[in-house]
């Protein structure tokens, strides 16, 4: 018998699951598995034993997943210690593969996640286990490094840019002077915040600014910035990462008295908010909206990009292919051949090289001002959100998969 698993990690995405969907579609066809086994709620799921068999599941009650948002397998956040800080927990997810006859696993998540499926082969390979791991690759902030994006980048892309656009007539409709400020997900990284620069009116950018975290912020100069373009129109509108920090490195949304995360991240929230309360106060405008996007941005299938949908379908497929060939210790990355037309497609690379690793957003796709973005953002972030999702619509709202078998071990 021979027999692979799946499972997701850390935050979900709008199209998370269609990465799942591939690799179990891949193994219909080549048939290299007997059994496609789900790890419920992750590799802390799995060291519990909530695992489902997906081929024991008829395929027309599983396959509505790939257009299905959040983590249809559920999903956690647990940080795996070294093997030599905790043995037993190795020797434990072994034995539970090796009760279900489980040859190669298949881990669904962002840069924690690879780091799960580098330390995990590397015990495999030190210890002779007859497992191997591939990651394949999930996360909206595009931090990943030496693939050009990740799977979940392109629909939240298109799901702020919508937002800005939406907002930006809403907030347009007052003779009164007002900032619009809109907060996006990005805790390191700015590629969120940037994707806004899709949106235009008029063939003219929506957004008038945007900072990112790769931009040390000023308060004096962003003060400045909005004081001299409400001298030029009445409303201002103004994108905003969750992420971005002073030049002491102090987050402006950092929550006091909240401490860290599990992986040592500080919680972050209400930039907007705080944003808002320096222009008031200042008396910079005497307006001010804001709205943090919060997870909407990573569960909305209906504006989602069909173009990720099929990406992410795609590298599920392509590690379920590599897997064949007996590697461990890769993942899946995504390759642009070109822009114009696009053209992309999966490869394999060392999940160690991406562990632990960031993609800051380029330097110089940032303006001289700080407060922008330039023309080349605009073009690499384009294609990614063209298509609109092909899914079922019942009683006039998108009809989702909920795997209750998964769920009621």
């Amino acid at each position: 018998m021979k027999n692979c698993i799946v499972a997701q990690s850390g935050g979900p995405t709008a199209v998370i699951n269609a990465s799942a969907i591939g690799v179990l579609d891949a193994n219909i066809i080549s048939n290299y598995y007997d059994n496609v086994y789900a790890g419920i709620n992750g590799i802390q799921g799995i060291l519990n034993k909530h695992i489902v068999n997906l081929s024991n599941i008829p395929h027309d009650e599983v396959k509505g997943l790939k257009y299905t948002p959040s983590s249809g397998l559920g999903s956690c956040r647990y940080k795996l210690k070294p093997s030599e800080e905790n043995t037993e927990e190795y020797i434990k997810l072994f034995e539970i593969l090796e009760e279900y006859e489980i040859k190669t696993f298949f881990y669904i998540g962002g840069n924690d996640s690879q780091d799960t499926v580098h330390k995990f082969s590397v015990y495999a390979k030190q210890h002779n286990k007859d497992v191997k791991f591939i990651g394949i690759p999930k996360t909206i902030d595009n931090d990943l490094p030496i693939m050009d994006h990740t799977p979940g980048f392109g629909s939240a892309a298109k799901l702020i840019a919508t937002s800005v656009l939406e907002n930006f007539l809403d907030a347009s409709v007052y003779p009164a002077k007002g900032v619009f400020i809109l907060e996006t997900m990005g805790r390191d990284t700015g590629w969120l915040a940037a994707s806004a620069c899709v949106a235009t009116i008029n063939g003219k950018p929506a957004a008038d600014f945007i900072y990112l975290p790769e931009v040390a912020f000023d308060t004096e100069k962003f003060l400045k910035d909005i004081k001299q373009k409400l001298t030029e129109k009445n409303h201002v509108f103004v994108v905003v990462s969750e992420g971005i920090r002073t030049k002491e490195g102090k987050f402006l949304g950092e929550l006091e008295g909240t401490g860290l995360d599990k992986f040592g991240h500080a919680q972050l929230g209400g930039v907007c908010a705080n944003l808002k309360n320096l222009i008031l106060t200042t008396g910079t405008a005497e307006k001010v909206r804001v709205l943090e996007l919060s997870t909407i941005q990573r569960c909305s299938m209906h504006c989602a990009s069909q173009t990720d949908i099929d990406e992410a379908y795609e590298v599920g497929k392509a590690a379920a292919n590599y897997s064949i060939e007996g590697i461990s210790g890769y993942m899946i990355g995504i390759k642009r051949l070109s822009n114009s037309p696009y053209k992309a497609e999966p490869f394999a690379l060392e999940a160690s090289k991406v562990a632990n690793n960031i993609k800051y957003f380029p330097e110089e796709w940032i303006n001289k001002e700080g407060n922008n973005v330039t023309r080349e953002a605009y073009e690499y972030t384009l294609p990614l959100i063209i298509g609109e999702p092909k899914i079922t619509i019942e009683n006039g709202l998108p009809k989702y998969t909920f795997l209750e078998e998964a769920f009621n071990l």
